[in-house]
C-alpha cells in the first residue's frame, strides 16, 4: 500500500529547483555586494515641540553636540544622518531627552533615534510635551540653536 502511495504522488522536477536555487543565490548575492548607499552625517537638526497644554508649537534648531530647552525637557543632539539624493528623503537624528524639574534629580525620558517620515515609530511618551525631527540639515542655522522658553501659566484668580 505504501508503495502505491508514493509511486501516486508526484515528485517535483530536480532540475528546476536547483535553477531556481541558483537563482535565488545571485540575487541574494547581488543585493549584497550592491548594499544600501551610505548616510550622509549632518551638522544640525529642526526640531518640531508641541506643548499639549497650552497647544504651542515651537520649531527648535540645534548644532549637532548642542543641548536645548523646551519647558521642562533638556534636549541634547548627538548625531543626525539623512539619505544620498539619489534614495527617498529621510533624515533621522540621535537624541537624549531629560526632564529637569527644580528640586528634583534629572529624570531620562528618551534615548534614541527619530525619524522625520515616522515620527510615531520611535517617539517620545511625555504628558505634556511632543519632540520629533523634522530634517537633519548637513549646514548650520542661520541662529546656532535657541532655548525658547515657555510662558508662565496665570495664576487663577478666585471667584
Amino acid at each position: 500500500m505504501r508503495d502505491r502511495i508514493e509511486r501516486m504522488t508526484p515528485r517535483p522536477n530536480r532540475r528546476i529547483l536547483s535553477r531556481a536555487a541558483v537563482a535565488g543565490a545571485g540575487v541574494l548575492l547581488a543585493l549584497a555586494l550592491a548594499g544600501p548607499a551610505a548616510a550622509i552625517p549632518g551638522k544640525a537638526v529642526l526640531l518640531q515641540g508641541l506643548d499639549k497644554v497650552t497647544a504651542r508649537t515651537v520649531t527648535l534648531k540645534a548644532v549637532v553636540g548642542q543641548t536645548l530647552t523646551f519647558g521642562t525637557l533638556e534636549i541634547v543632539v548627538r548625531a543626525c544622518d539623512r539619505t544620498p539624493p539619489t534614495e527617498p528623503p529621510e533624515s533621522a537624528v540621535f537624541l537624549d531627552i531629560f526632564e529637569t524639574r527644580p528640586g528634583k534629580p534629572r529624570t531620562d525620558l528618551f534615548h534614541g533615534w527619530m525619524f522625520a517620515s515616522s515620527p510615531a515609530l520611535n517617539a517620545l511618551e511625555h504628558p505634556v510635551y511632543d519632540v520629533w525631527a523634522l530634517e537633519c540639515l548637513s549646514d548650520l542655522p542661520a541662529t546656532e540653536g535657541e532655548d525658547i522658553p515657555l510662558p508662565r501659566p496665570r495664576p487663577i484668580a478666585p471667584n
